[in-house]
C-alpha cells in the first residue's frame, strides 16, 4: 500500500519553535494589554476584506499564518480581560488557566465519559465537590457539571427541573422568573419547548428584586386554574444591577408550593467567597439548582459555566441514555460519566484550568481578589456621591455599580439626560480607550459599570470618569 504522507504533522523542532512563538505572543499580551485599547471595530465590509476568500488547495508556511493571526485577527477582537474593560461581564483570566486549556487541547482529551478520561472525569468529581462545599450543598448528594457557559448550564436545569417535577407531560407546567432575570433562562425555556403561556415574568421591585407577593398571587391563581408550577428562577447577581433576590423567602415559597428552585448565580455566585458577598448570598445553598459562571468571577478562560445541584441522581436521571455503541464502558456506578449529566456526548477538559488555578493560587487569593473587586466599586460609590457631577442610579451591588452624569447646577430634563448620557457612552467607546456602554434602570439611560477585574485599579475609573465628564461638556457646548 502506498505510504500516507498527509499526515498533517510538522516535524519536532517545528512544532517548539511554533509552540514558543504562540506563547511568547501570549505572555506579551497579558504583559501589556493593559497599554492597548480594550474596544476594537470592524464592520463586515473590513473584516470581509481582511478575510475573505476561497479556503486553499495548497498550504503556506505556519509562523506566517501565525502572523497573520496575530496582526489581523487578535488585534480586531474586543478585550475582555483589559483594565478598562467595564461593561456586560468581563472576562479577566488568569494565564495559569491559559497555559491548562492548552494542555487539555494539545493532549486533545476527551473528558465525556471515566473509562477514555479516567482523570479528567476524577478532576470534575473534585472541582465540582470544592464549589459543592464553597456553597453549602450537600458533599455526597450533590452534584454537578461543568458547561461551556451559564446558557447552557440554565438549559440543563430546566431541563432538569421538568423532568423531576413534571415527567414526560409538560402541557400544563408553569415557570416563574423575574424581569430582571438573564436572558438565557427565557432562551432555555423556549428552547425546551415551553409555550409563551407557561412563563410567568414577575414584576421586581425598587431594588429589582423578586416582589414575593406578586409572585405568591400569580402561583395561586395558576394552581386554582388548574396549572403546574414546576420551577422558579431567581437571580444570585443580576447583570444590571448585581441585586440578589430574597432567596431564603423564594426557597421557603418553592418548598412550600413543592416548586423546583433554581438559582443563576453565574455573574454573582463567586461572590460568596468574599464575606460581603456571602452574606448577601444567605439562602443560596437551599437551591435545588445553581448555576455558576468560573469564567466570570472565578476568574477563568471562557468556556466555563457549572450547574451544581443539590441530588446528582437528577442529573443522571435526567439525561442518562444507553446506546449499544457505548456499552462497553460503563464502568461502575462510583465512575461518574459525565455524557449522563447533561446534553453533550463529546465534552473538552473543563475541569483542568479551575483545578490547576485553584492549586497554584490557592482560595485566599480568590477570596482577596473578588473582596477587593466589591471593595472597589463602593469606593466608585462614594467618589461618585461626592461629586457635582455624577448620579448613583443604584448602589453598589456585587461589584457593579450603575450612575449617569446629571449635574447639580443644570436643571435638565429626563430625555436631555438620557441623550447626553448615551452620547458619553457612544463617545466613551468610539475613542477605544474604555469599554463603557448604557443599560435602562426605571426607564432610564445609564452608565453602568462592573469591575470584577482584580487588575483594575481606581486610577482606571477616575480617568475613565474624567472622559465621561469631558464628553460631557462637549455635548453641553452644543447646545
Amino acid at each position: 500500500m502506498k505510504q500516507n504522507k498527509a499526515r498533517l504533522e510538522l516535524s519536532k523542532e517545528e512544532m517548539q519553535k511554533y509552540g514558543y512563538q504562540i506563547v511568547d505572543a501570549i505572555v506579551e499580551h497579558h504583559h501589556t494589554q493593559h497599554e492597548k485599547f480594550p474596544v476594537a471595530f470592524g464592520s463586515r465590509e473590513e473584516m470581509d476584506n481582511l478575510f475573505l476568500e476561497e479556503a486553499p488547495e495548497s498550504g503556506m508556511d505556519a509562523s506566517k499564518v501565525l502572523e497573520f493571526v496575530l496582526e489581523k485577527v487578535m488585534t480586531n477582537t474586543a478585550n475582555m480581560a483589559h483594565p478598562r474593560s467595564f461593561s456586560f461581564v468581563p472576562g479577566p483570566s488568569n494565564y495559569i488557566s491559559v497555559m491548562a486549556d492548552a494542555l487539555a487541547t494539545g493532549y486533545n482529551i476527551f473528558s465525556g465519559g471515566w473509562s477514555i478520561g479516567p482523570a479528567a472525569a476524577e478532576l470534575e468529581i473534585v472541582t465540582i465537590q470544592w464549589l459543592l462545599k464553597i456553597f453549602g450543598f450537600p458533599k455526597k448528594k450533590g452534584g454537578g457539571i461543568f458547561t461551556s457557559g451559564g446558557s447552557m448550564a440554565n438549559l440543563t436545569a430546566v431541563a432538569t427541573a421538568r423532568r423531576i417535577k413534571c415527567g414526560d407531560n409538560f402541557s400544563k407546567a408553569i415557570i416563574y422568573l423575574s424581569d430582571q432575570a438573564h436572558s438565557s433562562n427565557i432562551k432555555a425555556i423556549r428552547v425546551l419547548g415551553f409555550k409563551k403561556e407557561q412563563i410567568r415574568i414577575i414584576p421586581t421591585d425598587n431594588e429589582f428584586k423578586f416582589a414575593l407577593n406578586k409572585l405568591k398571587n400569580c402561583i395561586a391563581k395558576d394552581r386554582l386554574e388548574g396549572l403546574h408550577p414546576f420551577c422558579l428562577i431567581a437571580s444570585a447577581g443580576t447583570t444590571n444591577t448585581g441585586t440578589v433576590d430574597p432567596l431564603p423567602e423564594l426557597a421557603k415559597i418553592c418548598k412550600k408550593e413543592d416548586i423546583w428552585f433554581h438559582i443563576d448565580g453565574a455573574y454573582g455566585g463567586a461572590a460568596i467567597l468574599s464575606p460581603k458577598g456571602k452574606s448577601m448570598l444567605k439562602g443560596i445553598e437551599k437551591a435545588d439548582s445553581l448555576t455558576v459562571d468560573p469564567h466570570k468571577w472565578f476568574y477563568q478562560p471562557y468556556e466555563m459555566g457549572c450547574l451544581l445541584v443539590r441530588n446528582h441522581k437528577n442529573l443522571s436521571h435526567t439525561f442518562t441514555e444507553k446506546p449499544e455503541y457505548l456499552r462497553d464502558i460503563e464502568g461502575n456506578t462510583s465512575e461518574i460519566n459525565f455524557y449522563d449529566h447533561g446534553i453533550q456526548l463529546t465534552r473538552r477538559f473543563r475541569a483542568l484550568k479551575f483545578y490547576m488555578s485553584l492549586k497554584t493560587f490557592g482560595l485566599k487569593e480568590f477570596r482577596d481578589a473578588i473582596s477587593y473587586n466589591i471593595d472597589l466599586a463602593e469606593e466608585v460609590e462614594n467618589l461618585l456621591r461626592g461629586s457635582k457631577s455624577w448620579e448613583v442610579v443604584f448602589p453598589a451591588t456585587l461589584a457593579v455599580i450603575n450612575f449617569r452624569y446629571n449635574p447639580i447646577k443644570q436643571n435638565y430634563g429626563e430625555k436631555e439626560l438620557d441623550q447626553i448620557n448615551q452620547y458619553i457612552s457612544h463617545k466613551v467607546v468610539e475613542s477605544r480607550k474604555a469599554l463603557l456602554v448604557t443599560t435602562i434602570l426605571n426607564n432610564q439611560v445609564v452608565l453602568r459599570m462592573c469591575l470584577i477585574n482584580p487588575r483594575t485599579t481606581m486610577d482606571d475609573v477616575t480617568e475613565t470618569l474624567d472622559l465621561c465628564r469631558k464628553f460631557a461638556e462637549e455635548w453641553e457646548n452644543k447646545l
